[in-house]
C-alpha cells in the first residue's frame, strides 16, 4: 500500500509540475499575443484618426474636434482619445478620459520629441491602460500629438480564465491518473506479485509442480526468469535432500551433484577444476538478427556439463560458433549456462586451416577410424599432423593462462583431439595433476601400429598422471601398445607405465549420465513434455508401436544395419506393417569429410527405399529426423518409445543407451544394445545383439514388442539401478579421487655451490 501511495503521489507531483510549467509558458505567450494585438489595434485607430484630426489642429480647441474625439471614444475597450498641441495643452479630450489623465502623459511628450509612434502599458488609479501616442504633422512639422487610450483590464481577465481552465484540467488529469495508476498497479503489478507469492507458497508446501505463469511483458521478464531458476534449484535441492534421507534410511550411498561438489572441494582443497575438450558445451550462433545459444550434440557434453555445473571451474574448448566471440569477453571467457551461470567457458579460436588439418584431417580421418576399426581406412597426412601439433600447442598456451596462480591445478583432458597436450602441460607445469580420458576405443597394437606418429602420440599421452578408458579391455590394449612401441616399464600389477621416471596410471572409468536428472537442461517445472499421441501426430505417422534411435550421424553407429533390421523385421513379421514405426533422430556431423558425406547420402537413400517398399497412406515404417535436437526435443521419444536401438559397430561407451534408461521413470520400454558398445558391459538386462546379424536384430525387435510387461519392467528396473549407482557424478568422483591420490615426489635439493 505504501509503495502504491508513493507511486501515486510521485505521479501527481510530476503531473502538477509539468502542468504548472506548461501553463506558465502558455500564459506568458498568451499575454504577449494580446498585448501585441492591442498595440496593433491602437496604431490602426490612430492612423485612421490622423487624417481627420490634423486639419483641425491649427484652429486650436473647437467643437468639431471635441465631437470627433467623443465619437471615437465610445468604442469597445477604448477608454478615450485626446489631442494635444505642441506645448502639451489638451485641445480635445474624451469626457471619460479627463478624470483618468489629469496631466500630460510622458508618452505624449516622448512621441512629439522623437517624432515617432510610442506605445506602452501603464497603471493609473488601479486601472491597467494601454497608451499609444502619434505625432501630428499638419504642415510636415510636428504640431501636436494624438493619444489613443485602451482599457487593458480584459487581458488580465482573459489570462485568469486560462488559469482557471488549466487548474480544472490538471485536477481532472490527476484524478484520472490516480485512478488509472491504481488499476495498473493492481492488475499488472500487485496482482502478478500476489500470484507469484501464492505460487511460491504452494511450491514450498509441495502443493504444485506447475510452472509460474506471469505476464510476458518486459517488466516481469527478469523476475520470472530468476524465480523460475530459483524454483528449479529449490526443487532439485528438495529432491536431493529427500533422496539423501532415503539413502541414509537404507544405509546406501548415492552420488549426487551436492555430494560431488563437496567431494571435489575436499579432494582439491577448494581449488577449481579444469576441463579441456575440443567441443564446447554451449555454442552461440547467429539466427537472423538474434544470437541463439545451443547445446552441441554428443555424449561428451551430456556427461561433463553436469560435473562442472555441480562443482564449478573452467572448461577450455574450441569456440566453433559464429557468434562465440561476440558474446565472450576479450579473453574468450563467458559464464555458462546462460540461464544459470555455474562455471567459466574459455573459448579458443583456431583458424579454418588449423581446423581442417587438426580436426577434420588428423583427428577424424586418421585417429577416429584407426581406433574404431569400423571398415573405414585411416588417412594420415603430414600437413594434418603439423596442424594437430600446432593446435595442441595453442590449447596448451590457453590452459597455462587459465591455471596461472593455482598451485597443483587439477586438469581433465578429454579425448583423442589432445593426445599431445598432457606432455606439453607437464613440461610447463610439472606440479599439475593431469588426467586424460579417452572416450573412444583403443585398438590392439597391430592396428595402432599403422599410425606414422604412434611414438609421439603415446609419449604425449604418458605426460598425464592418469589415463582413463571406458573398459578394462581398452586399458589392456593401450598397455600392450605402449609395451610394444616405447622404451618403458609396464607395472601390470598396478596397471601403470613408468617412462622417464614419470608414472602414469591406466584405469577404466565407465562414463555415465546424470541420474536421476539425466536431462538437467530441462527444468523440472518447465514446459510439459509431448504425450505419445501428440508425438506421433508430429511425426506424421499412425502407429501402434514406436521405436527410436538417436545418433550423431557416424558410420560407426550401425545406422544402415539398423535400418535393414527394421526392414527385415517388417518382412519377416508382416503383421506389424502399419503398426510399427521407427524414428531415427540423426544430427549431421563432419559433413566436410567425404566418408561422412557419402554415409549421409547412403542413409537418405536407404530410408527412401524402405519407405517406398512399404508405402502406405498414413503410415511410415521409418521417420528420419535429420537435424540437431535438444534434450527437450529428444525426451518425448525416450519416454514414449516401445524400444530404443543402439547398434554401434564399435563404440567406447554410448550414452544414448544410458539416456534412454534414465528417461524411463515408468520402467517401460526395451533397450536393444550392440555387444560392441561399451555400455553392454554394464546394461546386461538389455537385449544384446550383434548388429551385423540382421536376422538376430530383427528377431530382437519382435521380442521387445511382444515381451511380457513384468519382464520388461524387471529388466528396466535393474538397468536403472545400475545407472543410478554408477552415474556421472560417481564417474567424476572416482576419477578425481584417483587423480588426487597421486603422490608428488619431492624435487631433489640442489647442492650448494662450492
Amino acid at each position: 500500500m505504501r509503495i502504491t501511495l508513493r507511486l501515486t503521489l510521485s505521479l501527481l507531483v510530476v503531473v502538477a509540475a509539468v502542468a504548472a510549467f506548461s501553463a506558465f509558458f502558455q500564459l506568458r505567450q498568451e499575454r504577449e499575443i494580446q498585448q501585441e494585438d492591442l498595440g496593433r489595434r491602437s496604431l490602426l485607430l490612430a492612423q485612421s484618426l490622423q487624417e481627420s484630426v490634423e486639419p483641425l489642429l491649427t484652429k486650436g480647441p473647437s467643437q468639431k474636434l471635441q465631437r470627433l474625439v467623443e465619437r471615437f471614444g465610445n468604442r469597445e475597450r477604448l477608454a478615450g482619445v485626446a489631442v494635444y498641441d505642441l506645448k502639451g495643452t489638451p485641445l480635445a479630450v474624451t469626457a471619460s478620459l479627463a478624470s483618468v489623465l489629469p496631466g500630460l502623459p510622458p508618452i505624449v511628450a516622448e512621441s512629439m520629441t522623437a517624432g515617432v509612434d510610442v506605445g506602452g502599458f501603464v497603471t493609473v488609479g488601479g486601472r491597467d491602460l494601454h497608451l499609444h501616442a502619434l505625432p501630428l504633422r499638419p504642415d510636415d512639422k510636428i504640431a501636436g500629438a494624438l493619444l489613443i487610450v485602451h482599457d487593458a483590464a480584459f487581458i488580465q481577465s482573459h489570462l485568469s480564465r486560462i488559469w482557471r481552465r488549466t487548474f480544472l484540467r490538471v485536477m481532472i488529469q490527476m484524478v484520472l491518473i490516480t485512478f488509472v495508476t491504481l488499476l495498473v498497479v493492481k492488475w499488472n503489478i500487485a496482482g502478478p506479485l500476489e500470484q507469484a507469492a501464492e505460487w511460491m507458497k504452494k511450491l514450498r508446501l509441495g502443493e504444485t509442480s506447475e510452472p509460474l505463469k506471469l505476464p510476458k511483458a518486459d517488466f516481469f521478464a527478469p523476475i520470472a526468469k530468476e524465480v523460475s531458476t530459483f524454483a528449479a534449484h529449490l526443487a532439485a535441492a528438495k529432491s536431493a535432500a529427500e533422496q539423501e534421507a532415503r539413502l541414509r534410511e537404507n544405509a546406501e550411498s548415492l552420488w549426487t551433484p551436492e555430494r560431488l561438489k563437496e567431494h571435489v572441494r575436499t579432494r582439491l582443497k577448494g581449488k577449481p577444476l579444469f576441463i579441456v575438450s575440443n567441443r564446447e558445451p554451449y555454442m552461440d550462433m547467429h539466427r537472423g538478427r538474434a544470437i541463439e545459444t545451443i547445446i552441441p550434440a554428443g555424449g561428451l557434453v551430456t556427461a561433463l556439463d553436469p560435473v562442472l555445473r555441480s562443482c564449478g571451474g573452467t572448461w577450455v574448448a574450441h569456440g566453433a560458433g559464429d557468434a562465440d566471440f561476440e558474446t565472450a569477453d576479450a579473453n574468450g571467457r563467458i559464464r555458462v549456462p546462460p540461464e544459470d551461470p555455474c562455471y567459466t567457458l574459455r573459448r579458443v579460436a583456431i583458424t579454418k586451416e588449423e581446423e581442417d588439418g587438426y580436426y577434420y584431417g588428423f583427428s577424424n580421418e586418421g585417429f577416429w577410424p584407426l581406433c574404431h576399426i569400423a571398415h573405414a581406412r585411416p588417412v594420415f597426412r603430414e600437413e594434418d599432423w603439423a596442424q594437430y601439433q600446432r593446435v595442441n600447442q595453442k590449447f596448451a598456451d590457453a590452459v597455462v593462462e587459465e591455471i596461472a596462480g593455482v598451485e597443483e591445478p587439477c586438469l581433465l583432458i578429454q579425448d583423442y583431439h589432445f593426445a599431445l597436450l598432457p606432455s606439453l602441460l607437464r613440461a610447463r607445469r610439472p606440479d599439475a595433476r593431469i588426467a586424460i580420458f579417452w572416450h573412444i576405443p583403443w585398438p590392439n597394437p597391430e592396428a595402432f601400429g599403422i599410425c606414422p606418429w604412434q611414438k609421439e602420440l603415446l609419449s604425449g599421452m604418458l605426460g598425464a598422471d592418469l589415463i582413463g578408458f571406458h573398459t578394462q579391455f581398452h586399458c589392456n590394449n593401450f598397455l600392450d601398445t605402449v609395451d610394444r612401441v616405447l622404451e618403458s616399464r609396464i607395472d601390470w600389477e598396478r596397471f601403470s607405465v613408468i617412462k622417464g621416471g614419470h608414472p602414469t596410471v591406466v584405469k577404466p572409468f565407465p562414463i555415465s549420465v546424470a541420474f536421476p536428472n539425466a536431462f538437467q537442461d530441462i527444468a523440472p517445472i518447465g514446459k510439459p513434455v509431448l504425450d505419445r499421441a501428440a508425438l506421433l501426430k508430429e511425426l506424421g505417422t499412425k502407429a501402434e508401436f514406436l521405436g527410436v534411435g538417436v545418433e550423431r550421424m557416424d558410420y560407426t553407429k550401425g545406422v544402415l544395419e539398423r535400418l535393414r533390421a527394421v526392414e527385415r523385421f517388417l518382412e519377416k513379421y508382416p503383421q506389424y506393417q502399419g503398426r510399427f514405426s521407427f524414428a531415427q533422430i540423426g544430427a549431421p556431423s563432419r559433413t566436410h569429410i567425404k566418408r561422412y558425406h557419402d554415409f549421409l547420402a547412403e542413409v537418405d537413400a536407404e530410408v527412401e527405399r524402405i519407405n517406398w517398399k512399404f508405402k502406405a497412406r498414413d503410415w511410415k515404417p521409418v521417420v528420419y529426423l535429420k537435424k540437431h535436437h535438444s534434450h527437450r526435443e529428444i525426451l518425448p521419444f525416450y519416454m514414449h518409445a516401445d524400444l530404443c536401438m543402439v547398434t554401434s559397430l564399435h563404440d567406447g561407451m554410448n550414452l544414448v543407451a544410458k539416456e534412454f534408461v534414465a528417461a524411463r521413470e515408468d520402467n517401460g520400454g526395451v533397450l536393444i544394445l550392440s555387444r560392441f558398445a561399451g555400455a553392454s558391459r554394464e546394461l546386461r538386462d538389455a537385449l544384446i545383439i550383434n548388429p551385423y546379424d540382421i536376422e538376430q536384430t530383427a528377431d530382437a525387435i519382435r521380442y521387445a514388442l511382444e515381451m511380457d510387461s513384468e519382464e520388461r519392467s524387471a529388466r528396466m528396473k535393474r538397468s536403472r539401478e545400475t545407472i543410478r549407482e554408477n552415474n556421472i557424478y560417481r564417474w567424476a568422483g572416482n576419477l578425481i579421487t584417483e587423480l588426487s591420490q597421486i603422490r608428488r615426489e619431492p624435487r631433489p635439493a640442489v647442492p650448494p655451490a662450492v
